[in-house]
């Protein structure tokens, strides 16, 4: 089978960030960004998901995080569109509802090259988790849906604690996108009435 691995590096005045990501690894994660519980949430993104990454983001703290976030999740998306590639024989759809304690989350995925976010349900209940500002959560997966081109909804279902509810949504995202990206034999082209994704 055909690697199916993307190396991006982008750098901006705001954000040097150089990503590997193989979506066919064992869940080795190699993450530094600069902040502490960013990094907690991509290697459990990566563990969760069996992809392997390397990530390495520099970004002006001194200012906040949004910018290394926000930029993270631009790369993201752009390695998870290169290295799906011509989508040929994959699910494309794929979704997952996950368990965190008190939090249930679901999300759904859709690799159909049109970006679309939606995220709705409980609000976050602590503006910061460790140095981590909860508002940049939408930020990233709003910026990882649009660079990946897909659909990307999540719907918190239930949670009280910001941690679990955060985690929850990366370990979910990491669940769905693994289903997403599997090739499935029974699918010889790509899996659409238009014949292109």
């Amino acid at each position: 089978m055909e690697k199916r691995i993307a190396n991006i590096h982008r750098r901006t005045g705001e954000t040097d960030i150089t990503m590997s990501l193989n979506l066919d690894g064992r869940g080795k994660a190699e993450i530094s960004t600069g902040i502490g519980f960013f990094d907690h949430m991509m290697d459990a993104f990566t563990r969760h998901g069996l992809f392997d990454m390397s990530l390495k983001a520099k970004g002006d703290l001194h200012v906040d995080g949004h910018h290394t976030v926000e930029d993270t999740g631009i790369v993201l998306g752009s390695a998870i569109k290169e290295a799906v590639g011509d989508k040929k024989g994959i699910r494309r759809y794929g979704f997952f509802v996950l368990p965190m304690d008190e939090a249930l989350i679901l999300c759904a995925v859709d690799l159909c090259g049109r970006p679309y976010f939606v995220m709705e349900g409980a609000p976050f209940t602590a503006p910061m988790v460790g140095g981590f500002d909860t508002e940049l959560v939408r930020e990233f997966f709003y910026s990882v849906s649009y660079s990946a081109a897909m659909n990307l909804h999540f719907r918190i279902l239930s949670g009280t604690n910001a941690h679990h509810i955060i985690e929850g949504m990366f370990k979910c995202f990491s669940k769905a996108l693994d289903m997403a990206t599997q090739k499935e034999n029974r699918i010889t082209d790509v899996l659409s009435t238009k014949g292109s994704l």
